[in-house]
């Protein structure tokens, strides 16, 4: 699939594994839970498939805890609280982002943010990252009633930087992504250098395109 510049008027991506390499601080957080356990750390290569799939992803790494755990509940806001003291130190943008973000900007198309991570993590990121200054819309995972694969949410990031959702494209590294992006009516990327859940083939998704980088997206859209 290629995108003219007359067929859009936005592009929102997913956060983490897409925007920003977030993994180093999720395996982090997760660790610190295992090491007063008294359990060695693991090696990020570990988690970082499953970062998408946020606590219970960690957890079932971590600890071999899922969500039917009675003790999950309790665990999950563990790792919330060893999360929120490591945030943003390791993170960081993926190689090709910002000049992404320029380009856009450059070329007079909106961008945006939607994310499932919740509020109280995903709003410090955005506004301590000077990049993300520019975004017309940060939706989290609990700004709305659902979150994603839902459509609700890139629906009301559309709706919050005046665009229609035909006339979007929804960039993402998870399968939910892009079940989003198609309920939504939304024009959908699959951003194969992400974390993918594991998956062994993005095109299992059913995606409308893949870049294998950030700025591939810009040679997708004829920006270049």
């Amino acid at each position: 699939m290629s995108l003219s510049r007359k067929n859009i008027d936005a592009v929102l991506f997913d956060l983490d594994g897409t925007l920003l390499d977030s993994a180093p601080d999720l395996a982090f957080a997760a660790n610190e839970l295992r090491l007063v356990r008294g359990l060695a750390p693991l090696p990020l290569s570990h988690y970082r498939p499953f970062v998408g799939t946020g606590a219970r992803g960690m957890l079932r790494i971590a600890l071999e805890v899922t969500q039917e755990s009675l003790v999950f509940e309790a665990l999950r806001e563990e790792f919330f609280a060893a999360y929120a003291r490591c945030m943003g130190q390791h993170s960081q943008l993926f190689e090709g982002v910002a000049k992404l973000l320029q380009q856009l900007q450059y070329n007079g198309l909106s961008w945006g943010i939607v994310t499932n991570k919740a509020e109280r993590f995903a709003l410090p990121i955005a506004r301590t990252i000077d990049e993300f200054s520019t975004a017309g819309a940060v939706v989290c995972g609990d700004t709305t009633e659902h979150s994603k694969p839902h459509p609700l949410p890139l629906l009301h990031a559309a709706k919050q930087m005046g665009v229609k959702p035909g006339r979007c494209i929804y960039v993402g590294d998870d399968e939910r992504d892009m079940q989003a992006a198609h309920a939504a009516g939304m024009q959908s990327v699959a951003a194969a250098y992400g974390y993918l859940g594991g998956t062994e083939s993005v095109e299992e998704w059913n995606p409308g395109a893949v870049i294998k980088s950030p700025i591939d997206l810009t040679h997708l859209i004829r920006l270049d």
